[in-house]
């Protein structure tokens, strides 16, 4: 059967986008760009977006004439958004892979624009950002951390969306290895939805500030919880406590797949968010249950206060900050009753978003 946007037999009509490659690639293989052809939060077959555009302009020419989508060729969403175009444009190949002599089909094992879902691996969804922005929008998260050390949640903290800004060296994929850094034995997990801006902007207005978010993904902020410690106690930072590592995940989902999880008025899309942590010794430990709609800020107020008096760039990160009990930091002692050690897996999920793995490994020395 030939391939069609998701959601045209009645699932969600959002676009999946991840960079890709084969399992059995050579090392050090670039990534390639591909979309979802399946509906539903686990797709089987992917589009490979290059050879889609090459069949295209095969077809009709003109296209790489009138179109910078189809003039030069598809490497990564990094490479695409550089050159002034948005996520949403990348639905125009897989409408034109859906129909017509040039159909991809999944059903067509020589098919070389349809990846199967068991050749692949999932890198980042955006692999150099030129920031990421971590905000603390979740009042029980913060309740909680501010309870522990015998306080009330500040009064500006509900006027003034917070974030600070994180290391984008550090960018993880799916299944990449994260381990503690030097000097740290209290390694934590958060989990977070997160915004792709894929416009520049500046001085949003809270209202519109997410027309200019190109895609979802998950977000899993790494921390070092005793370095944390000691650094805010000196009322600068986090830094070293998490600048380590920064996971995202697995693929990015175009806003309208969102929209009809968000009910009239909402701040944000009401989005289950789990976690749990696979032990070394088998134990499959539930840790977080949340959802994204009890976040006190929207990402409209989050990417309007970004963008105050700044200029935001096309691939910028935006994360909502930790979803209650989202973190071991919150319910530790009722749930894995440690911090992580190696041997561990993360898997933190977000409805709709998919699921992001992360082996826990020693230090490399």
């Amino acid at each position: 059967m030939a391939a069609g946007r998701p959601g045209s037999n009645g699932g969600p009509g959002g676009v999946k986008i991840a960079h890709v490659r084969e399992r059995n690639a050579p090392a050090g293989t670039p990534f390639r760009l591909a979309a979802a052809l399946d509906a539903g939060e686990d797709p089987r077959h992917w589009l490979d977006l290059e050879v889609a555009r090459r069949r295209l302009v095969a077809v009709e020419p003109g296209r790489a004439h009138s179109s910078s989508l189809f003039r030069n060729s598809l490497t990564t969403l990094d490479d695409h958004l550089a050159r002034g175009l948005r996520v949403a444009a990348l639905g125009e190949l897989l409408d034109g892979a859906g129909s017509g002599s040039i159909a991809a089909d999944p059903a067509d094992p020589d098919d070389d624009a349809v990846l199967a879902v068991a050749d692949l691996l999932f890198g980042p969804p955006i692999l150099r950002p030129p920031s990421f922005r971590d905000f603390y929008a979740f009042e029980r998260h913060v309740a909680t951390i501010w309870g522990r050390r015998g306080a009330d949640v500040p009064e500006a903290w509900y006027r003034l969306p917070i974030f600070y800004f994180s290391n984008t060296s550090e960018i993880r994929g799916p299944g990449d290895e994260v381990w503690a850094p030097r000097g740290s034995a209290e390694l934590d997990f958060e989990l977070e939805l997160g915004a792709l801006v894929d416009t520049g902007a500046r001085d949003l207005e809270p209202d519109t500030a997410e027309d200019v978010i190109g895609g979802y993904t998950i977000v899993n902020d790494w921390s070092a919880r005793d370095l944390q410690r000691d650094e805010t106690t000196i009322r600068l930072g986090p830094a070293k406590g998490k600048d380590f590592a920064t996971s995202i995940g697995p693929w990015l989902v175009t806003p309208d797949e969102l929209v009809s999880a968000r009910g009239p008025g909402a701040r944000m899309p009401d989005l289950g968010m789990t976690s749990s942590v696979h032990t070394a010794d088998g134990r499959e430990v539930p840790v977080s249950d949340g959802s994204a709609a009890s976040a006190h800020f929207s990402f409209g107020d989050m990417v309007a206060r970004a963008s105050a008096d700044v200029r935001l760039r096309p691939g910028d990160l935006i994360g909502s900050g930790t979803v209650g009990t989202g973190c071991l930091l919150e319910v530790r002692d009722e749930t894995l009753g440690r911090y992580l050690e190696p041997g561990d897996e993360v898997i933190v999920r977000i409805e709709r978003l998919g699921e992001l793995r992360s082996p826990v490994v020693a230090r490399p020395t």
